[in-house]
């Protein structure tokens, strides 16, 4: 009997590229703004992720990126496609 074994979702996040000096990996930088727990001021926050670029992507662009299995030592996301090239 052969079982099916469903994967999970893979998470996809969106985000403004931020290096491409490596070859064909950039760094993808995703920002967000929430409220402070007990002051209640906004805080900016942000996060870096590496990911697998086979698209071609510049300085500026915002992408969007899919998780994925490990590619390297730091690599676990790629670049499904290119949302806004920048001008």
């Amino acid at each position: 009997m052969s079982e099916v074994v469903s994967r999970g979702a893979r998470k996809v996040r969106r985000g403004v590229v931020s290096s491409n000096k490596m070859d064909k990996t950039v760094v993808v930088r995703m920002s967000t703004t929430k409220q402070h727990p007990l002051y209640g001021k906004t805080v900016k926050a942000s996060m870096t992720l590496k990911a697998h670029d086979e698209l071609g992507c510049d300085i500026g662009d915002t992408v969007e990126i899919m998780e994925t299995r490990p590619l390297s030592k730091d690599k676990r996301w790629r670049v499904t496609r290119i949302i806004e090239k920048v001008k």
